[in-house]
Order: structure tokens, then C-alpha cells, then sequence
């Protein structure tokens, strides 16, 4: 049996313990689903925006705080990834020795008092999976000796430009990820969105391709229940 793939992915106001969870978005086989906080602020039509520059359907709603936000992704993740036939999968999520969206997400849930987002829901990081088992390295006819420079392109972007056709690039307004930072304390809230859509169909697209020319057992799967329920 293949399992239905829901890539996520989040973006935040920085890296430490202090900073917040501004986006989390989900890509499923119908399209995005995009939760977004807005620190009180209005945030417009959000959806409306993201639907003009982005080729597939995108559900958003705003909330006014990062714990609100919290809270509409839980009844999501409750009702939405219950399914056996289900796996969550990020890039760079958590990996054995690293990873960063469920790393954060914990801290940010403590310090906020709340209960985890996930119940018993497969999740798989790409990371390992596509830099093992698929040649990633970019040869440039400059640097070495013999004209050539090789590079070993490990990030997400550079990724899914080698590995896929690079399509959803057009859909993401930034050049670099820490725009988002960026943008979310200019209230461009929009362009943040179509950012985490740009990457959650990324990461959707590169586990698909993992499905397709990798085996199961090339995917470190895990559960991501919790030992005691909050």
C-alpha cells in the first residue's frame, strides 16, 4: 500500500527559543491548507492574493496569535491526519541528528502550555532520503584543476531544481528563506503564504519522487505520538 504523502512546513520570526511560529502549511492531495497568525494585525483577503499567483487550490485562515494558530492547526491535525494511509513527511522536519520545524514546534508548545499537534501519525524526514540515494552534486566548469567545480546541493530549493522541474519556484516571492522574516514583520502576510505554499509543494513533490525510485526501507518512519497524552 502507498501512503497519501502530507508534506508540511513552517516559517517563523527567527531561530530562538523566543521566537514564534508565524505559518504552518500542510500540502495534501486537494491542494494547501495554510494557517497563519497575524500578531493582532489585519491581514486582508489572504487567500484571495495567494489564489492569483499560485496553480492550485489554497485554503488560509488567520489568526490573531501564534497560541490561536496553535490551536486551529490541532483540530486540523486531529481530524485531517487521523488516517492510517497517511504520511507526514517534511524536509529537514527531524532528522536523527538535527532538523528544525519539530524541534521548535515542541519548545514553542511548552512554553505556551499547549498539547502536542500530532497524535500516532507516521512521519518521515526527506532529507536523508534524497541526499543518500539520489546524486545531488552540480559540476561547474570553473575551480578545479581540469576546469570542472563540484557542489553537493543538500537545501531544499536547490533540490528540487536538480530533481524536479523547478515549476513551483514561480510561485515563490522570495530569493532567500529569511525573507519571510522579513515579510511577516511588514504585515505582508500574502507573500509569506505563497512562500510556505512554494515549499510545502517542494516537499510534496520530492517525497513522491522518493516513492517512486526508493524503497520503503530507505524511510526512517517513526511515530509522532507522544509516550503520555497532555
Amino acid at each position: 500500500m502507498v501512503l497519501e504523502l502530507v508534506a508540511f512546513d513552517i516559517e517563523t520570526t527567527g531561530f530562538g527559543v523566543d521566537d514564534e511560529v508565524t505559518v504552518v502549511g500542510f500540502a495534501v492531495p486537494m491542494g494547501v491548507r495554510v494557517f497563519v497568525q497575524t500578531d493582532g494585525r489585519d491581514a486582508g483577503n489572504v487567500e484571495t492574493h495567494v489564489d492569483d499567483r499560485v496553480p492550485v487550490h489554497v485554503q488560509v485562515t488567520t489568526h490573531p496569535t501564534e497560541r490561536a494558530l496553535f490551536e486551529a492547526v490541532g483540530s486540523f491535525t486531529s481530524e485531517r491526519l487521523r488516517d492510517e494511509d497517511v504520511l507526514l513527511v517534511a524536509f529537514n522536519g527531524e532528522r536523527w541528528k538535527g532538523g528544525f520545524d519539530l524541534p521548535f514546534l515542541r519548545t514553542r508548545l511548552a512554553r505556551l502550555g499547549l498539547a502536542w499537534l500530532f497524535g500516532d501519525v507516521p512521519y518521515a524526514d526527506l532529507l536523508p532520503v534524497l541526499t543518500r540515494r539520489f546524486n545531488t552534486t552540480i559540476t561547474s566548469r570553473e575551480g578545479d584543476d581540469d576546469g570542472s567545480m563540484s557542489d553537493d546541493r543538500t537545501d531544499l530549493v536547490s533540490l528540487y531544481n536538480v530533481l524536479c522541474d523547478g515549476r513551483h519556484s514561480d510561485v515563490d516571492p522570495f530569493v532567500e528563506s529569511g525573507e519571510a522574516v522579513a515579510a511577516f514583520n511588514e504585515g505582508r502576510f500574502a507573500e509569506l503564504v505563497a512562500h510556505n505554499v512554494a515549499d510545502v509543494l517542494r516537499t510534496r513533490d520530492l517525497g513522491q519522487l522518493a516513492q517512486w525510485y526508493c524503497s520503503k526501507s530507505e524511510f526512517s518512519v517513526k511515530s509522532l505520538s507522544p509516550t503520555v497524552q497532555r
